[in-house]
């Protein structure tokens, strides 16, 4: 019987290919163009840390959803929580239009998702809650888009619409007799109902085996109350992510 160490059949076990990581890990720089407030005319832009880092597809801290976790997931569908900041807020300093209002802080909001991808087609749902008591009450956001890869690009595009609870609208979009009379609006009584409706696009492109870059653009339109209310200067909204980052 032959020497089997000699045979030029066998692979040689010291060039054996290592597993591939459970690791993801990629982090640049980023950058928020957003709402100065709901119902702004007016935009804000700052810098923000782009984070995109994953363990064995279960915990993840990725863009505003600073940890994360899978509870079940599958290569079509995941559903878990996670904890996520949201940047809506509202400042009396921002605009004279503002003044006699208050301010609303943003902060930190608990996440429930669920996902489910068929071909080329991924349906989504998540609930925002606010855990900061900042009177941000809870959000539900519905998205259907579909995704096209095509060498380096990845382009994804599709329709959503954001519901709003009673106590969000109360605070963003109704005016108190209080208010009224200190900042000259008309009272305005809200409710629980759609807040927008938005067209997400995405596009990232892989400039090498470590540098990718994206956009993420969300175009809305606010709705019932959010949109008759004297607060709204623009019904229109512009929401865009963009990101160099660096994967390890």
């Amino acid at each position: 019987m032959p020497d089997a160490s000699s045979s030029p059949d066998l692979p040689d076990s010291s060039a054996a290919v290592k597993p591939a990581s459970k690791w993801k890990i990629a982090f640049g720089p980023g950058v928020v163009i957003t709402p100065l407030y709901p119902g702004s005319r007016e935009l804000r832009v700052f810098p923000y840390p782009a984070l995109d880092i994953s363990y064995d597809d279960r915990v993840f801290s990725q863009g505003p959803d600073v940890l994360g976790l899978n509870v079940i997931r599958s290569e079509n569908y995941h559903v878990g929580a996670s904890l996520s900041f949201d940047f809506q807020s509202r400042q009396e300093k921002d605009d004279p239009h503002l003044h006699g209002l208050g301010n609303v802080d943003g902060g930190p909001k608990l996440k429930l998702f669920a996902d489910y991808t068929v071909w080329a087609f991924t349906g989504s749902v998540a609930l925002y809650q606010d855990i900061a008591g900042h009177g941000q009450g809870k959000t539900v956001v519905t998205d259907l888009y579909a995704s096209l890869p095509a060498g380096g690009w990845l382009f994804s595009v599709g329709p959503g619409f954001t519901w709003a609870d009673a106590l969000y609208t109360r605070t963003f979009f109704g005016v108190s007799s209080q208010q009224s009379a200190a900042s000259g609006l008309p009272a305005y009584n809200t409710g629980a109902g759609i807040r927008d409706v938005h067209l997400n696009g995405y596009v990232s492109y892989d400039f090498s085996k470590h540098w990718v870059g994206s956009v993420a653009v969300t175009l809305g339109r606010l709705q019932h109350f959010a949109a008759a209310s004297p607060i709204t200067e623009r019904r229109s909204e512009l929401n865009t992510l963009a990101s160099l980052n660096y994967r390890f």
